[in-house]
């Protein structure tokens, strides 16, 4: 028996080794390199005399450049927008890339090769062209994965450099059998990744929240769409924004092209007289255009954003190191700043995240606010099974509802088809293809990558994907923490926290609307008769406690529909626990909208069995 495991373990190794490969050695690092250099773009289609790098006019140059000039450094001034529609992000975006004159630096976790994506590289690589310093540092695991597209970005132009953070195996690209690899050989360092999104430009501008490079982050898939926000300040945190993306950008996680051994091999298979970078065709070229045009209209610019910017004072720029400290450590550079504001939390504290699963000092925290003897209100906005991306993660957060509940947690789950998702499927529509009509592939593509319910009705679904908290009406907090163990523990993060009123009340409106009857479930105590509710209720208690065989199928809360006729006449929206919410608010069952009822099942499999993979979901 003996040989036989050592057999396995051996062939197992084998597999391994052949799976993973070696680091590429340091002589072929540095030939590609050459190659690259010697392949690099060095004209300019801006004349090295313009100082300003043929940039064309920016309302946002105006306001970063009268923030820096009205700030002291007791005293700061910072000019900020809330960000809130999809396209509306992707437009600034590309406005301040074109409007760059000195430099660009991009953090993100996601960039997909679909329009959205190829759009902004080749936005960055003309900027680069025109005399621009670009840096893109993109989490490797789920970017590009395509080695001759990286091949062709490390030659694209001398002012461009994107570098892959933390790469499995010494690859651009991970197919299924080397993502299994890095799990079972290298856990710990395959599990961190950076989750950090921003965009800063000439130092003064900068964008953090939740949105990736890819469609469905800014309204553009037409089959699962993201409600997400950005917020972007034009003032002197630009300073600290750089400082942490330096050291990402120096970091020994963070790595060349060229040091990718299937980027290597392409790059010196096409020598230095490859082809050009080329720009790429579009799946939805009018689209694109239509954007593109926005963009260089300053005036547009003005009137739709710049006029609507709030003058705020202090922006501080939260972001972990490199590298994530190991479990074992208490360092957790963008959560401690976040745990001390919900510690000083005095009356409300409105949270908006897509994955509501705590951490266990998460827990403690809000067990302590809890036993004040005037615990704040916690109003909480989060994705229904129906809605969410991930509904693994959402069979976690089903089993402990009655936990949070007991917090005094008022949840409001995110329907899929909420009122304001008729605008997606509107512009989708106005585009010549309804969504009913989208391409096979795109739904395709969807459903293998995103493990969505299938639903009830057809349409443009949106899931939540906001990272977002409001403290007493006063600070606001937006990045890409998603307040949960994996943020707190594994993966790098980041974000903004503006103690300013003003702003603070626009989050939580916006974060209420989401929470509202029209566009939420609320979840609440299900009711029961006296005799069999007990009983449940304490059988419920006793298999919630088990670590696995959570196996009791009726649960303590259950999600509720808003009726404004009511069973006695006209109603209000209230909270859970008045004295009428149940003649106001009708049970519509544990997993509304959700079609198939084997999904069902999953999410109560990884109920009864999953509690164990709370930290890494």
């Amino acid at each position: 028996m003996k040989s036989v495991a050592k057999s396995r373990f051996l062939l197992f190794a084998a597999v391994l080794a052949a799976v993973s490969g070696c680091a590429l050695d340091p002589i072929h690092a540095r030939r590609a390199a050459a190659t690259a250099s010697a392949a690099q773009d060095q004209t300019l289609d801006c004349p090295p005399e313009r100082t300003d790098a043929c940039a064309p006019d920016s309302p946002y140059r105006a306001l970063a450049a009268a923030a820096l000039k009205q700030s002291t450094p007791a005293v700061p001034v910072h000019y900020v927008n809330l960000i809130e529609r999809g396209e509306d992000s992707l437009l600034l975006r590309l406005h301040l890339i074109r409007s760059a004159q000195r430099s660009i630096e991009i953090q993100t976790f996601i960039f997909s090769e679909d329009d959205a994506g190829y759009l902004v590289l080749d936005e960055l690589v003309k900027a680069a062209r025109r005399g621009v310093k670009v840096r893109v540092i993109a989490d490797q695991l789920f970017s590009l994965d395509d080695a001759s597209l990286y091949a062709a970005l490390a030659r694209a132009h001398e002012n461009f450099e994107f570098r892959v953070y933390n790469p499995t195996f010494h690859k651009a690209s991970t197919p299924p059998l080397e993502f299994a690899a890095g799990v079972l050989c290298c856990f710990w360092r395959f599990n961190q990744r950076m989750h950090d999104k921003m965009l800063l430009v000439d130092g003064t501008i900068g964008i953090v929240g939740g949105r990736n490079y890819e469609n469905r982050y800014y309204d553009w898939d037409g089959e699962f769409d993201y409600r997400d926000r950005d917020l972007v300040a034009a003032g002197p945190v630009g300073t600290a924004m750089r400082a942490s993306f330096d050291t990402f950008w120096n970091s020994p996680h963070t790595v060349s092209l060229s040091r990718l051994r299937d980027v290597a091999g392409d790059i010196l298979d096409a020598g230095i007289s490859a082809l050009p970078y080329a720009t790429h065709t579009y799946r939805n070229a009018e689209r694109v255009a239509e954007l593109l045009r926005r963009a260089d209209d300053a005036e547009y610019m003005r009137a739709h954003f710049a006029s609507e910017v709030l003058r705020v004072g202090r922006v501080d720029y939260f972001a972990d190191a490199p590298g994530k400290p190991e479990p074992s450590s208490t360092r957790r550079e963008a959560t401690r700043p976040l745990a001390a504001l919900l510690r000083a939390a005095k009356s409300e504290i409105v949270l908006q995240t897509p994955y509501l699963v705590l951490s266990s000092t998460a827990r403690r925290l809000f067990r302590d606010l809890h036993k004040r003897p005037q615990p704040p209100r916690v109003i909480v906005s989060t994705n229904s099974l129906a809605a969410t991306d991930a509904f693994y993660v959402y069979a976690l957060s089903y089993k402990y509802k009655k936990r949070y509940l007991k917090l005094g947690f008022e949840i409001h789950e995110f329907k899929p088809f909420a009122a304001e998702a008729a605008e997606l499927i509107a512009d989708y529509a106005n585009l010549g293809a309804a969504p009913a009509q989208a391409p096979n592939a795109v739904r395709e593509r969807a459903q293998n990558r995103y493990r969505h319910a299938p639903l009830k009705s057809p349409g443009v679904r949106v899931g939540l994907h906001a990272k977002s908290m409001v403290i007493d009406g006063e600070i606001a907090v937006i990045g890409s923490h998603n307040f949960d163990p994996r943020s707190e523990i594994y993966n790098t993060e980041s974000g903004f926290i503006v103690r300013d009123a003003e702003l603070a009340s626009r989050l939580r409106a916006s974060i209420l609307l989401d929470a509202a009857p029209e566009n939420a479930w609320t979840i609440a105590k299900r009711q029961r008769t006296p005799l069999f509710g007990g009983i449940s209720n304490a059988i419920a208690n006793f298999s919630e406690a088990l670590p696995i065989f959570d196996l009791w199928p009726f649960r303590y809360a259950s999600s509720f529909e808003f009726d404004p006729a009511g069973k006695h006449g006209e109603c209000k929206p209230m909270r859970p626990g008045a004295a009428d919410f149940y003649a106001c608010y009708t049970d519509v069952g544990d997993f509304p909208e959700v079609n198939l009822p084997l999904k069902t099942i999953y999410t109560r499999i990884v109920t009864a069995f999953g509690a164990g993979l709370v930290s890494i979901m």
